[in-house]
């Protein structure tokens, strides 16, 4: 079956929410597994082995001053051991994120996930879903942000976890975590 996995920090659970429903979407086609970076920027014992098993990575964090928390940023910097064996190479990668204003610099963020793929060597996937911009849509229809790169959701900063990311981000999440696991799955086979 094929593997999906996806590696986020979440500095307030907003992330973790909208990982979560990435998670639910590509297990409806493959096997899917979180794995949660922690407050000191480290992950799980045996992360790693299990990402070197994955058919795609997907990367996820915040948007925090222009780009992701420095726990991804750890993360990121300790994959270069990886780098040097060409360990992910031809993964599917692809990448989310989450920030309290409607752009928020969000396209840097994946922008750095897009970077650290192809330093990789992965196959960058984004949503291949159209934007939700005319008049009518709001924050319950799906990519409203218009992110084609990534996934890009709003949590406005007075917002609990349980009210963002709301409805459309949450569906964006979910249809963009099974275009990977479907895109993946096309590869594998």
């Amino acid at each position: 079956m094929t593997k999906i996995a996806i590696v986020f920090y979440s500095g307030y659970g907003h992330t973790a929410k909208l990982a979560e429903t990435v998670r639910a979407g590509a297990a409806e086609v493959a096997e899917a597994t979180l794995y949660p970076i922690d407050q000191n920027g480290d992950l799980p014992d045996g992360a790693f082995d299990s990402l070197a098993a994955s058919d795609a990575i997907i990367y996820g964090s915040p948007t925090y001053m222009g780009g992701p928390a420095w726990q991804f940023k750890k993360f990121a910097d300790a994959s270069s051991k990886i780098w040097f064996t060409q360990g992910w190479k031809d993964k599917i990668g692809a990448g989310f994120t989450n920030s309290a204003s409607l752009n928020g610099d969000k396209a840097s963020t994946l922008d750095y996930f897009f970077h650290l793929s192809q330093q990789h060597g992965q196959i960058w996937v984004g949503t291949g879903l159209l934007p939700s911009n005319t008049k009518a849509h709001g924050p319950s229809d799906v990519n409203w942000s218009g992110s084609a790169s990534g996934l890009a959701a709003i949590s406005p900063s007075d917002a609990s976890v349980e009210e963002a990311p709301r409805k459309g981000d949450l569906e964006t999440a979910r249809l963009f975590g099974a275009r990977i696991a479907e895109t993946a799955s096309k590869l594998r086979s």
